[in-house]
């Protein structure tokens, strides 16, 4: 059986959510969407051991708070950095030779499902490494940006739409080989927007595991009205 360690960046400020809490701290069925997306993947027997990377100020809170979950499996709390990349090297760094896959979740996607965590762990078991992700269900138009006006922008192609997916996390991979993409990007001054793109540039295939909309990243202000609203649905079985 294969040792997962699981990684969640809670670093962030979410100052597009227009509030003073950070967004993973928000309030989602009556506890902090952190500890909601945590208990989430706990569900998961697969995953044996977390790493939280969130902020300096915030790492004692944090620990305080998951230990009274008492998940019966060790939980580390890390001081993440000023970018997601960041983050999850900090947490990288925490994790145990023992893993043999590392998954990368989002703090804010508190509504993924046991069985999105389980498929991208075993597709990702097979393959070494693989995401979930979704169908780009509108038009994708590349483009430059115009200096002026500054919401102004030039098509300069269309790209097909089978040929799209919106990443979405878990992200899983094997253990060297995302140790081995992270230690390249250092070396090379080289930032991604996720675990997958730093993966990729190595030439290394990812696959993707189908995911859902459900899945959504907590990010602007009617995410949560729209994430309490997804978990009624999910406990009415629809």
């Amino acid at each position: 059986m294969n040792y997962v360690t699981a990684i969640l960046p809670a670093a962030g400020l979410g100052t597009r959510m227009g509030a003073d809490t950070p967004k993973q701290f928000l309030s989602l069925d009556g506890v902090p969407v952190l500890l909601f997306t945590l208990r989430r993947l706990a569900a998961c027997p697969a995953i044996m051991d977390f790493v939280i990377a969130t902020r300096a100020e915030e790492v004692d809170s944090v620990a305080a708070s998951v230990k009274s979950e008492n998940l019966g499996r060790p939980i580390r709390v890390v001081r993440g950095g000023d970018t997601r990349q960041d983050s999850v090297a900090n947490a990288l760094a925490e994790v145990t030779a023992e893993a043999d896959l590392i998954l990368v979740h989002d703090a804010v996607r508190p509504l993924v499902t046991l069985s999105q965590i389980e498929r991208v762990i075993s597709e990702a078991d097979a393959c070494d490494a693989a995401i979930l992700g979704i169908p780009a269900m509108d038009t994708v138009k590349e483009v430059k940006r115009a200096s002026l006006p500054t919401d102004v922008a030039l098509v300069t192609a269309t790209i097909p739409r089978e040929r799209v997916v919106l990443a979405q996390t878990p992200q899983v991979f094997r253990a060297s080989m995302l140790l081995e993409a992270f230690a390249h990007a250092r070396q090379d001054g080289v930032t991604a927007s996720d675990e997958a793109g730093l993966v990729e540039r190595m030439g290394h295939d990812v696959h993707v595991v189908v995911g859902s909309e459900r899945n959504l990243k907590i990010t602007r202000p009617g995410d949560m009205e729209l994430a309490e609203f997804y978990l009624r649905q999910e406990r009415a079985g629809r």
